[in-house]
């Protein structure tokens, strides 16, 4: 079986950076599960179906392809054949996202996918329940976490960034929530695996956050990837 690492924690947290660059370093599969419900929600967004109507939710779901390709540096979202990458981070999106992610039958779908890229090869993944569900044998398991305000910050950098303009007390309020429906969910919810290695990332830059996970892999004693990646390097 592939090796697997898994990167799960809340949003805002650092997960995707870090991931892609583990993925880099190492040479894995990059695997931003968060990307497949976004895409379903943009597809609820585009057929104007609203997340409480569950029969309408389940027939979309049964109707709809996702996937992923590409590199950690170029990754590709697919949506029934159509890559959607560049349209799926916005906040409508996003908190489509977390809303679908709760439902039950929307998670055992999306599992099954998840699941099948393992055959591609080693992964690295990240979201919220990798560990715990998803690849609970995963062979690293790793949890990042950082305070309310840091990530409300981060979050809203990345939006300046991308041209949508949100203060951060709307920010850290859609965080707020999310974390909230995200920890209380009945499908999956968000923890920390036992036997995760928890990296609390608040005060950290992203090289020394990349640094602490690349370390943890390092140290693993079936890791086909010590060897490749080296003690330190660039986060970019």
């Amino acid at each position: 079986m592939s090796f697997v690492i898994t990167i799960d924690g809340p949003a805002a947290a650092g997960k995707s950076t870090v991931a892609r660059s583990v993925a880099r370093h190492s040479g894995f599969l990059y695997v931003d599960t968060g990307a497949l419900y976004r895409a379903l929600g943009l597809k609820l967004v585009r057929e104007g179906i609203a997340p409480d109507d569950l029969a309408a939710v389940e027939r979309c779901l049964a109707s709809t392809t996702l996937d992923l390709s590409g590199s950690p540096d170029e990754t590709h979202v697919w949506l029934d054949g159509h890559d959607v990458s560049g349209e799926i981070r916005t906040p409508e999106v996003s908190e489509l996202a977390s809303r679908v992610a709760a439902m039950p039958f929307v998670r055992r779908r999306l599992v099954e996918i998840q699941r099948g890229l393992r055959s591609r090869g080693p992964l690295v993944g990240e979201g919220r329940d990798l560990g715990t569900v998803v690849f609970p044998g995963a062979q690293v398991k790793v949890y990042l976490d950082a305070d309310l305000e840091t990530r409300a910050e981060r979050r809203t950098r990345e939006l300046h960034g991308r041209g949508l303009a949100m203060t951060r007390d709307d920010v850290r309020e859609d965080l707020r929530r999310r974390d909230e429906r995200d920890r209380t969910r009945q499908d999956s919810p968000l923890r920390r695996a036992g036997d995760a290695h928890v990296v609390d990332t608040t005060g950290m830059d992203l090289e020394h956050q990349v640094d602490a996970v690349l370390e943890i892999v390092r140290s693993h004693p079936e890791s086909p990837a010590a060897w490749k990646v080296p003690s330190r390097g660039p986060a970019a």
